[in-house]
């Protein structure tokens, strides 16, 4: 067992680098299956759902090193296909883009039912209805997915019911090396999508308007291997500037891509903290106390969910009444029993979450129950005076790349303490 242990309520000093978007890291190493070369991927963050993604396609036959820090190289031209580990696949949400990429490249797929965190219902029916569309035969059955296809992806125009990430992102994989063109109409439009067109189409794919609400893709018979460079991960990037504004400090922020962040800059300024946005850069300044605000979630460049939780750890310490309505995913509002426990008043109505600021917040001991939600948690913490215990803290880890050492760097009073099972403490780093 682990936990976070924390001694809050010094300001945040000081200048943090921001590591690869994880959500840009994931689909572009399962994109990997499509290459029978390899590829070099550069700034690769060190989090454990990347970790995992790397194990499952080790295990499924491909050949990975390590060559240099945060850079692995990636070479998939043995993998077999269908051969994904049940148990390590339930585990992440994003091994779904093995379904898209095992489709391109065999035909078919056969990947277990994708994990990650408990969200309530996230159903993958905007994914089965794009795979129907390329001509692909989905069948969920015995906690599989299966899909099969006489001829392989055929080409065809898709437009989904609603915006979903990852059915685009699997619907581009799949359709990468398919015949024909494939247009997705109402696709998403995150950076990381963007970031994903970029390395499909640096080894060879023909792959327009991502970013756009319409992609359109002309498949090619095969992809060769490249080297690319992941994106700045904009949500690690907003949490760090959150905790920045939190802990009345002064936090420069490096390696990140400013209009990324223009929805989360546009909150803070409006709160009443100082940004000042540099070319690759932005510093985070606090200049007095915090106005209330209302915030709604959308898809980008809407704000984004997963920033939710952290902003309303912020708008606790605010005057006067806020609001956060979660546009984007079902039962975001995990993260709001634990931040009770630290004082906070907060009552959720539907799909909006009421925060009275102004009431003081204090230390108390706490579980991470989703990744984003244990952020919060770390941020509360680290604003307030006192002893805060954060357990359950694999869910924090999935997702930000040495978080411990990136906030002692700016200052804070935080360690990892690690536990044997029921035992007393054994070492702390």
């Amino acid at each position: 067992m682990e936990k976070i242990l924390i001694n809050g309520g010094t300001p945040l000093r000081g200048t943090v680098e921001i590591s690869g978007m994880k959500n840009a890291a994931l689909p572009i190493i399962f994109a990997c299956v499509l290459v029978k070369d390899k590829c070099i991927i550069e700034n690769v963050p060190n989090v454990i759902d990347v970790t995992l993604s790397l194990d499952i396609l080790r295990c499924m036959g491909a050949d990975i090193k390590t060559i240099a820090k945060n850079t692995v190289e990636i070479d998939c031209t043995n993998l077999k296909g269908g051969t994904s580990s049940y148990d390590m696949v339930r585990q992440m949400r994003a091994s779904y883009y093995l379904l898209g990429t095992e489709f391109g490249r065999f035909g078919k797929a056969h990947v277990g039912y994708p994990g990650g965190c408990d969200f309530g219902v996230r159903p993958i029916d905007q994914h089965i209805k794009g795979f129907e569309a390329l001509g692909g035969n989905v069948v969920t059955e015995g906690g599989y997915i299966e899909i099969d296809s006489e001829n392989g992806v055929i080409g065809n125009n898709i437009f989904f019911d609603v915006v979903s990430v990852g059915a685009t992102i699997n619907i581009m994989l799949a359709a990468s090396v398919g015949e024909g063109t494939t247009i997705i109409d109402n696709a998403a439009r995150e950076p990381h999508i963007v970031d994903l067109a970029n390395f499909l189409n640096t080894c060879g794919a023909n792959i327009k308007g991502a970013g756009t609400d319409m992609i359109k893709i002309k498949g090619v018979k095969e992809l060769h291997g490249c080297t690319y460079a992941i994106i700045p991960d904009m949500i690690e990037a907003g949490t760090y500037m959150i905790a920045a504004a939190a802990t009345k400090g002064h936090v420069r922020v490096n390696n990140v891509i400013p209009k990324h962040l223009e929805s989360i800059t546009a909150k803070l300024e409006e709160i009443g903290v100082g940004v000042e946005e540099l070319d690759d850069a932005i510093i985070v300044d606090y200049r007095g106390e915090f106005n209330r605000t209302t915030i709604k979630t959308l898809p980008y460049p809407g704000f984004p969910t997963d920033m939710h939780p952290q902003m309303s750890v912020l708008l606790c310490l605010a005057n006067g009444v806020s609001y956060v309505s979660e546009g984007v995913i079902e039962n975001r509002f995990r993260y709001v029993e634990e931040l009770r426990r630290m004082g906070a008043s907060i009552k959720v109505d539907g799909k909006t979450a009421i925060i009275e600021g102004g009431n003081a917040l204090s230390a108390a001991p706490v579980k991470a129950v989703d990744l984003r939600a244990g952020v919060a948690l770390l941020i509360a913490g680290l604003c307030v005076a006192g002893k805060t215990e954060i357990t359950d803290i694999h869910l924090i880890e999935r997702g930000y790349d040495d978080i411990v050492g990136k906030m002692r760097g700016l200052g804070a009073d935080i360690k990892k303490i690690y536990f044997p099972d029921n035992a007393s403490v054994q070492k702390a780093t």
